[in-house]
């Protein structure tokens, strides 16, 4: 029978538009309590997008955690109150890649770092892409300004995997789950 862990007490760290961070008192399996840092975030979706040869689309994106451009799936944060998950996936393959998909279905689903993050990513895949209208496409600021669409074979895109030049946890995934289930 597994110990019901109950937190004791919860402090507030930072309250942010993206993620909060709190200090949870819990209590542990040896009847002590533990600090726990805890990062809450409102979840995000991402879109492994396949035309019609089997190419994945990858963007390249500077995240400035990392001071580097990497390679990622189109992707973005649950951040419209009561959106369906599968509209946010195919909103922000128009915002980020300007494709729209005539199929969009759940691939896999993942928590990213939950060893302090409760952070849950629902990862799609959208077939049948067409583009957005050039007078319909999203304008991109920041980061998104200046990011890269590619189309990539699947294979080719797992191998990229596999050699490490992917390594954005949910891209890594998406990949991985849509080769095999290409496969």
């Amino acid at each position: 029978m597994a110990f019901a862990h109950e937190t004791v007490s919860r402090t507030e760290r930072y309250d942010g538009a993206i993620f909060s961070v709190y200090t949870d008192e819990v209590t542990m399996s040896d009847g002590g309590t533990a600090a726990r840092d805890v990062v809450e975030n409102r979840g995000a979706v991402v879109v492994v997008a396949l035309d019609d040869q089997d190419r994945v689309v990858l963007i390249k994106q500077y995240r400035h955690p990392l001071g580097a451009t990497i390679w990622e799936l189109p992707a973005g944060l649950c951040d419209v109150e009561g959106e369906d998950p599968a509209v946010t996936a195919a909103r922000e393959l128009a915002e980020e890649a300007d494709l729209t998909a005539g199929r969009i279905e759940p691939l896999i689903n993942l928590h990213t770092s939950p060893g302090f993050s409760n952070e849950y990513v629902q990862l799609f895949v959208a077939r049948d892409l067409a583009p957005v209208p050039e007078t319909d496409r999203h304008h991109r600021e920041a980061e998104e300004a200046d990011l890269e669409v590619h189309r990539v074979p699947l294979d080719e895109a797992a191998d990229m995997v596999l050699r490490g030049e992917i390594t954005n946890a949910a891209a890594v995934a998406g990949i991985l789950a849509a080769a095999r289930t290409s496969a």
